[in-house]
């Protein structure tokens, strides 16, 4: 019998956008430093991190304002890094949203399409589409100065948009709002990102935000990525104890590796005794590790869980005195203070309407958790 015929590869599944080992210097400062990264078409990606870990000169390398010392940025497939941000399928929007003051809000939407010279009744057919998309009915006149904060920003968004950019790049864009107005603006982003199937590309610091708006979230420090991961994973499994750190509240307990019993995981530390944990997915290379837990799974109560003698082997258990309580409306954070010395934060929904749950300051409780709530990272 003949042999069959050698079947034709897949092509691999190409990026919308591709970062390849970019590098950024300010004299001696590597600002990014040879950073990759793969963003799909359609995704809503997040650049998170602390001030100066690099994420806004990423994005402005994106954007054209600034040049790779290094590397590549594949936009489907060809290398834009030194293409004039007017000649490339991007647009920033800026986080001071940087709209002209002499303009009405209808001409600074406008102001993209009139530079690429498009044809007059295209313009006002783009800007109408504009100001409906994004709820600017009657504000079309209005000068800057004459709109609230969160109608600058959505007149900045309709100028981004108003070109039908590939990539949105969106630079701490609701860092000027106040809480309530961001929340809400957050939701309208997310929406309105769906509805057009755009790349959004946002930088923020706001670790909340970004779990709230991002498909994907990318974690940078001292111009690398830490990780990238969807907000679930990024939280419930970070990568290391940085990133453990940085993303949300957590507990860490330092110790060394024991002991393997029913797929638990041994580990004695200073401050917390023995702590049972799962087995984790990955082989633990090193000794010395830190047990990650954070606060919403630390459960307290005034004798301990309720547990059957097969399983109570399996709850962690620590003991001490509440010091601090802060009541939060839906749930009230503690910290506890073990007979270790050591410093434990639970925080716990408030699901009654009187504080028949809660503790207080002075009382002696008992704090535990299951092995299942534990994350251990190599040190």
């Amino acid at each position: 019998m003949a042999d069959d015929p050698p079947k034709a590869e897949e092509a691999p599944d190409i990026p919308l956008l591709r970062i390849d080992a970019v590098v950024k210097k300010f004299g001696a400062l590597r600002a990014v430093d040879r950073l990759s990264l793969d963003i799909a078409a359609g995704e809503f990606f997040a650049l998170l991190g602390p001030s100066g870990c690099g994420k806004t000169t990423l994005l402005r390398m994106l954007a054209g304002f600034e040049t790779p010392d290094e590397g590549r940025i594949l936009l489907d497939g060809n290398d834009i890094a030194r293409v004039l941000p007017h000649q490339r399928p991007v647009n920033m929007m800026f986080q001071n949203y940087a709209l002209f003051p002499h303009l009405s809000a209808r001409d600074n939407i406008a102001f993209g399409l009139k530079r690429m010279a498009m044809p007059r009744l295209e313009i006002e057919t783009r800007v109408a589409d504009m100001v409906r998309l994004l709820k600017l009915d009657g504000l079309e006149e209005r000068k800057p100065d004459q709109l609230s904060g969160g109608q600058k920003q959505r007149v900045a968004l309709a100028r981004s948009l108003a070109r039908r950019p590939r990539v949105l790049l969106l630079d701490e864009p609701l860092a000027a709002l106040d809480k309530k107005l961001r929340e809400s603006t957050q939701l309208e982003l997310m929406e309105l990102q769906r509805r057009l199937g755009m790349t959004f590309v946002i930088v923020t610091h706001d670790q909340e935000e970004a779990m709230t708006v991002a498909d994907r979230i990318g974690v940078m420090d001292a111009g690398r990525l830490e990780q990238v991961a969807t907000p679930r994973q990024l939280y419930e499994a970070p990568a290391s104890r940085w990133v453990a750190e940085f993303v949300g509240d957590v507990n860490i307990f330092e110790g060394q590796t024991g002991s393997r019993q029913a797929s638990r995981l041994m580990i004695a530390t200073k401050d917390a005794g023995m702590i049972a944990v799962a087995e984790p997915a990955q082989p633990i290379t090193k000794s010395l590790v830190c047990v990650a837990i954070r606060p919403e799974k630390v459960k307290l109560s005034r004798r301990g869980p309720v547990s059957d003698a097969v399983n109570s082997h399996a709850i962690n258990r620590l003991e001490g005195v509440v010091t601090d309580v802060s009541y939060l409306g839906g749930v009230t954070s503690y910290k506890v203070k073990l007979d270790s010395g050591a410093v434990l934060r639970s925080s716990m929904a408030n699901t009654a309407r009187i504080d028949i749950d809660a503790y207080h300051a002075s009382q002696r409780v008992v704090a535990w958790f299951t092995p299942d709530d534990c994350v251990v990272l190599e040190q």
